[in-house]
């Protein structure tokens, strides 16, 4: 299960933005929010309830500190939520809860309205610590203080390719900014080391065209990528040792 964790957290978590605290906690410890268990007290698989690493567990609750702390100190912009209900008859808050009287809420309902038309207002009660599963940031701030604190490798920058065998993220279909016709150039350039006495524009021309339909290359986009790629703008066969 550890290895699913880290390795195949959901790709659709790329799309979330912002994500909650403890979403993003769990994304760059490398597990999979679904894993956490709720009390953050195990990484727990959702289908088996097994229990996942102790090792993985204690990083993520390390950057969920991490953050938080980051989030309190206003070191990382955050939109700061809190838990809160309707106050009970009789209820009193507790030490870490405050009141706030007659604020006006809507449900969309007739009883919304109290008995001369007017909106209801009502007195809520609230928890003065932010609620980490409401408390959202943004990717682009997220990314920008992990690169602050040297952490610029996992979930949020998949073009790092320090581990052995990982694809770098231009080269990935799935990877948010990925963009054929730069695969098909770093491709055609890697493909073409001989030109058989063409041009190297005419060599690589002749690949793009090949795999056109691979990349889905058009005659434009296919000079474009030739001229680009061409390692001898000059022009000219490759001389041979007899000229």
């Amino acid at each position: 299960m550890d290895a699913r964790s880290q390795q195949q957290i959901n790709r659709h978590w790329s799309l979330v933005d912002p994500l909650s605290v403890r979403q993003a906690a769990a994304l760059v410890a490398g597990v999979d929010p679904d894993y956490v268990a709720p009390d953050d007290s195990a990484i727990v698989d959702p289908e088996t309830s097994a229990p996942g690493s102790a090792a993985l567990a204690s990083s993520y609750r390390t950057v969920l500190a991490a953050i938080r702390q980051a989030v309190m100190a206003q070191t990382l912009p955050a939109r700061i939520r809190h838990s809160a209900w309707e106050r009970g008859w009789s209820e009193e808050p507790e030490e870490d809860e405050k009141i706030a009287r007659h604020v006006t809420i809507r449900n969309g309902g007739w009883d919304d309205l109290d008995a001369d038309g007017e909106v209801k207002r009502r007195d809520m009660i609230w928890r003065v610590a932010p609620d980490w599963n409401l408390t959202t940031l943004t990717r682009a701030d997220l990314t920008a203080w992990l690169r602050s604190r040297g952490h610029t490798d996992g979930f949020f920058f998949p073009g790092d390719t320090t581990q052995a065998g990982a694809t770098p993220g231009y080269l990935d279909p799935q990877h948010p900014r990925y963009s054929p016709k730069l695969v098909a150039a770093v491709r055609a350039w890697e493909a073409v080391t001989q030109s058989d006495g063409r041009s190297p524009k005419r060599a690589l021309e002749a690949w793009l065209r090949e795999h056109a339909s691979e990349y889905g290359l058009t005659d434009d986009a296919i000079e474009q990528i030739s001229k680009i790629c061409n390692w001898r703008p000059g022009g000219g066969a490759p001389k041979t040792s007899g000229d």
